[in-house]
């Protein structure tokens, strides 16, 4: 059994891809996720201040691009709005399917997504039952798409529905597709309210990525309001979230993949990292 700790590829602000990954090389990484997707043409790649990856580009040339700093990609971030009405300013199923379609094209197997939380008054409106069902609508093309193309598409805490573990649950049972699994959020499942370790207990070998993040103090107060956070300047084993627990019972439950620090600030990515190591994590 072998766990890999990669990197989020979003650890200096204002910057451009090449940048982070240069970054993420220099640290002694090997694996990082494309993390910023947006479909069409980026202005501010064109200016140099952000790292978004376009959807619409040619995903050899992403490849390459990670390669030439001995990188490889383990997952593309397709986080969408699915509670909101769709609409073309918003991400959802257009841009996870050419998620989809670009990690094929480079043999990357996953594909990370989510619902978030609702920003309009309709979304904010749904019952439970509604809120599962377009979730379920949205994301059964692009699992159709999935399937076809060896990819699979994976959910992560990050919104009322996924942050809820029976939700979750009753999401993969009632897509019925083989190409919907779990990405585990560390930091999110605890923030929503859940057990990150009863997680894996209850998910098991559906958990295909980790992302990792340890939470401060400070976020006690909000668990159970928010449903996931970004990044986080806090190192593994240094918060309020059981992480050594979370990779016991990943390695109890025979998780062999690649996972990926969500964390920010230099000190903390690698004293996160070597917290990971010292538990039999590679880079």
């Amino acid at each position: 059994m072998a766990i890999t700790v990669g990197c989020f590829a979003l650890v200096d602000p204002f910057s451009t891809l090449d940048h982070q990954l240069d970054r993420i090389r220099d640290w002694g990484f090997t694996t990082a996720d494309v993390t910023d997707t947006g479909d069409g043409a980026v202005l501010g790649n064109h200016f140099g201040f952000s790292a978004v990856a376009s959807l619409d580009a040619n995903p050899h040339d992403l490849r390459r691009l990670f390669a030439d700093r001995g990188l490889r990609i383990t997952s593309f971030c397709a986080h969408a709005d699915l509670l909101d009405p769709a609409a073309p300013w918003r991400y959802g199923t257009a841009e996870v399917i050419k998620a989809v379609r670009a990690a094929a094209a480079i043999g990357v197997p996953h594909v990370v997504t989510t619902e978030g939380e609702p920003e309009t008054g309709f979304g904010r409106g749904l019952t439970r039952e509604q809120r599962i069902f377009t979730v379920l609508e949205k994301l059964h093309e692009p699992l159709r798409v999935a399937e076809d193309h060896g990819v699979k598409v994976l959910l992560e805490p990050h919104g009322p529905v996924t942050g809820d573990p029976t939700a979750m649950e009753e999401l993969l049972e009632r897509s019925g597709s083989p190409a919907l699994g779990v990405n585990l959020d560390t930091g999110n499942s605890w923030l929503a309210g859940a057990d990150p370790v009863e997680y894996v207990h209850r998910f098991g070998d559906r958990i295909e990525h980790v992302h990792w993040k340890d939470l401060g103090p400070e976020w006690e107060a909000q668990r159970g309001e928010v449903f996931g956070c970004g990044m986080t300047t806090t190192a593994l084993g240094t918060g309020v979230v059981d992480v050594g627990g979370v990779y016991s019972a990943l390695a109890a439950a025979g998780f062999d993949g690649a996972t990926t620090l969500e964390v920010a600030g230099d000190d903390a990515v690698l004293a996160s990292a070597a917290y990971l190591e010292g538990l039999g994590a590679t880079r």
